[in-house]
């Protein structure tokens, strides 16, 4: 299994303006640092809580199919297409009457549509390939305040602390803590 990025947010869940008026920042001097920390902000926020925070594509490969495929990083938005290499070797995209996709599940599920199993595919690595949309939605205002409230202590906490000190506040991760997410791949 493996899971690769194919197109990431398009904004942070914090913008800039945000992030120095938590620091009461009024000069420019710094804003390619600040920059730097919100990404750190929104990708720790990210791996602990195992979700994507802004809408972002990512393709999911393997082996062969599962009897049940869990998509990782919630909240799922859509699936855009399932690939997969058959017994031949050539690559085919999996109807959508083929299987079902549960998204009211957390992290989202596809299954086998009623009836139906998933096809059999050629012996190798990367067989199949789940392309899907997934985050809180396009704009920074559908991250969840309790997620930016932990990014912007985390950017505070990394730029007072820049030679890295002082250990991270608990803080930080007992308010993302609210929203993990469980991930049974």
């Amino acid at each position: 299994m493996a899971l690769s990025l194919t197109t990431g947010p398009a904004v942070e869940p914090i913008s800039l303006t945000e992030a120095k008026a938590q620091l009461r920042l009024e000069i420019d001097a710094d804003d390619t640092l600040v920059t730097s920390l919100i990404q750190s902000a929104r990708e720790h926020a990210e791996h602990i809580t195992k979700r994507q925070l802004i809408t972002a594509t990512w393709k999911l490969t393997l082996d062969a199919f599962p009897s049940v495929i869990t998509l990782p990083l919630p909240p799922l938005q859509s699936v855009s297409n399932i690939k997969y290499y058959d017994t031949d070797g050539v690559q085919q995209t999996l109807s959508t009457d083929l299987y079902q996709v549960d998204s009211e599940s957390q992290p989202a599920r596809i299954v086998p549509a009623y009836n139906t199993t998933f096809p059999s595919t050629r012996i190798m690595a990367n067989a199949v390939e789940v392309n899907f949309v997934c985050g809180f939605g396009d704009a920074a205002t559908d991250v969840p305040q309790k997620i930016k409230q932990a990014m912007l202590l985390f950017i505070t906490w990394s730029y007072e602390d820049r030679e890295a000190e002082k250990m991270k506040p608990q803080a930080i991760d007992d308010l993302l803590s609210h929203y993990i997410a469980s991930i049974f791949v």
